[in-house]
């Protein structure tokens, strides 16, 4: 069957229209097959777009609605929900460049809770809106170094502790006692917040745009004196004698 506007349907027919299994080619290339009900994409099916880019899944009245996994020429992925044509509810998106999210969608973008892992090894676990890291979450860099805390708009804002590690072969994800507990704003520490040093010297104070303008240091408290070690350690071992067994639309890319 070809109509008016040059489209063609090759498929079956009940009551006057399209019913069942069919494919339309429209006549810019495109194409669907699938399942149609009442002249629409209703049930399971897929849908290429003359960029290359293709669509398998569940439809509902010609939209795209339900479980699905979208694909684009330059590698790009997504797996996931749908609701009336676009990505809404827990999907999981890979773009050409290995970066990955995986976790909640609204309205075609990155929304609620998720993982987003980029590909150069640093991650953000936490609240999204509208593709950016906004609420609590976790930020950690491929060098250990980690952030807990608030967020607005893609940068630290609010309350945060932020957390350097130790660069030791021998245990790389160790805390090497250097933190910052405090204020944040605009992506900086602004406001009251505590510091802690590598050797245990705690700084309190007030910074401004990431520098500290006032406080003092205090020392961590330290054994007495005549505090002694005791100079045997007798009958206990140095480790037991057995270690037991051997051992989406895309939605837009976050810029951070």
């Amino acid at each position: 069957m070809i109509f008016a506007d040059g489209s063609r349907y090759d498929g079956y027919w009940s009551s006057g229209k399209i019913n069942g299994k069919g494919r339309l080619i429209h006549e810019d290339g495109e194409m669907y097959e699938g399942d149609w009900v009442d002249s629409k994409a209703n049930g399971q099916g897929a849908y290429l777009h003359k960029d290359g880019s293709v669509y398998e899944g569940e439809w509902k009245d010609d939209n795209q609605h339900g479980r699905g996994v979208e694909k684009w020429s330059d590698g790009s992925r997504y797996e996931g929900d749908y609701i009336q044509g676009k990505k809404q509810g827990k999907g999981w998106f890979r773009w050409y460049d290995g970066s990955e999210y995986r976790g909640e969608f609204l309205d075609n973008n990155i929304n609620g809770r998720g993982l987003y892992k980029w590909a150069d090894g640093r991650q953000y676990d936490g609240d999204w809106a509208n593709n950016k890291m906004h609420g609590f979450g976790v930020f950690t860099f491929p060098n250990g170094k980690k952030y807990t805390g608030q967020y607005v708009n893609d940068k630290k804002e609010g309350k945060g502790t932020l957390e350097w590690y130790t660069q030791l072969k021998a245990s790389p994800d160790r805390p090497d006692g250097r933190k910052y507990e405090g204020d944040w704003r605009n992506g900086k520490q602004h406001g009251k917040g505590v510091t802690t040093t590598a050797h245990g010297e705690i700084q309190e104070g007030t910074w401004e745009n990431g520098k500290r303008v006032g406080g003092e240091s205090k020392k961590s408290p330290r054994a007495p004196a005549g505090a002694k070690r005791p100079a045997s350690r007798a009958g206990v071992k140095s480790r037991p004698a057995s270690r037991g067994p051997s051992t989406t639309k895309r939605p837009t890319k976050p810029a951070k």
